[in-house]
C-alpha cells in the first residue's frame, strides 16, 4: 500500500511540476548556456550605431561597453563570441525568440511589454532619456518649450525615447528614423528639431559633432539597460545575474566604463555614419 501510495505521489508531483512549466512558459529541454557551452560559441544580437555601447570601428570590427561585456561572457564561458548586427534594432527580440541568436546586449532598456516576449537579466547600466537640439538652437532648455505645432521631433524607431517622446509631446510632430544615428543626422542636418534619447548616446554624439548639435541634460525619465534572454530560462537567467553580479564594478568594468565613457581618445579610431 505504502508502495503504491509513493508511486502516486511521485506522478502527481511530475504533473504539477508539468502544469508549471508550460503556465510559466519555461523553457524546455537543455537551457540556452548549455547550449552555448555544447556548440563553444555565443552568438550575441547587437544594433550597431549606439555610441559608446556598439560600434564599429575602422576595420569593422565590433567595439564597445556593451562588446566588452558581452566578451567578458563568452571568457567566463570559455566560448568563442560572435556578435550578429541588426540595423533594425526592432528586429532583436523576434531573433532571440527564434533562436537565431543566444542574448541581446544592445542597450536595450528593461521594460513591461519586452518582458512579455523576453527575459531581462539584472540591471548592468543606469541611463537617461535626454534632449539633443541644433547649435544654431541657444535658446531651448526643456522639452516642454519644443512641444509645439510645426516642431520636429527626431527618435529612434522602437527605442524608448520614441515611447517617451508619444507620451511627452502633444503639439509637436514625433518622427521615428531607423536607429540612433539617423535620427541624430536629421537634427545635425535640419531636418528636425530636436531628438530624445539615451543620455550617454547623446553625449557622445554632441562631441563628436560638437559644432552642429548640443545637448540639453535634463534628464526626462531613468531607466536600466539588462540583457535580454530567452523568455524563463531560468537556468540562464540565473547565470547571467551570478556573472553580472561580480563583473559589475569589477576591475574590467571599471576599464570598460573609464575607456567609453570617461575618455574620448576613441572617436577617430570608428565609423562614424
Amino acid at each position: 500500500m505504502k508502495k503504491w501510495a509513493f508511486l502516486w505521489l511521485a506522478l502527481l508531483l511530475m504533473v504539477v511540476t508539468g502544469c508549471s512549466q508550460e503556465a510559466g512558459g519555461t523553457v524546455s529541454g537543455p537551457s540556452t548556456i548549455q547550449k552555448v557551452l555544447d556548440k563553444k560559441k555565443l552568438v550575441i544580437g547587437t544594433s550597431s550605431g549606439y555610441f559608446p555601447f556598439e560600434m564599429k570601428d575602422k576595420d569593422g570590427k565590433f567595439v564597445g561597453y556593451d562588446m566588452d561585456l558581452g566578451t567578458a561572457i563568452a571568457n567566463a564561458l570559455k566560448v568563442e563570441v560572435e556578435f550578429k548586427d541588426f540595423t533594425d534594432f526592432g528586429g532583436l527580440i523576434p531573433a532571440l525568440q527564434t533562436g537565431d541568436i543566444d542574448m541581446v546586449i544592445s542597450g536595450m532598456t528593461i521594460r513591461g511589454d519586452r518582458a512579455l516576449a523576453v527575459s531581462f537579466s539584472d540591471p548592468y547600466y543606469s541611463s537617461g532619456q535626454v534632449v539633443m537640439v541644433p547649435k544654431k538652437d541657444t535658446t531651448t532648455k526643456s522639452w516642454q518649450e519644443l512641444d509645439q505645432a510645426g516642431k520636429k521631433i527626431a527618435v529612434g524607431q522602437g527605442s524608448t525615447g520614441s515611447l517617451l517622446a508619444k507620451q511627452l509631446f502633444k503639439n509637436a510632430q514625433v518622427m521615428d528614423f531607423d536607429g540612433f544615428t539617423n535620427a541624430a543626422l536629421a537634427v545635425k542636418q535640419g531636418q528636425a528639431d530636436a531628438l530624445i534619447f539615451d543620455e550617454p548616446g547623446v553625449r557622445v554624439f554632441e562631441m563628436m559633432n560638437s559644432d552642429s548639435v548640443r545637448g540639453v541634460y535634463e534628464i526626462l525619465s531613468s531607466e536600466n539597460l539588462g540583457i535580454a534572454l530567452p523568455l524563463n530560462d531560468q537556468a540562464t537567467i540565473q547565470w547571467v545575474n551570478s556573472f553580472l553580479a561580480s563583473y559589475r564594478n569589477g576591475l574590467d568594468d571599471q576599464a570598460s566604463t573609464t575607456k567609453w565613457f570617461k575618455s574620448n581618445d576613441w572617436i577617430n579610431q570608428v565609423q562614424q555614419q
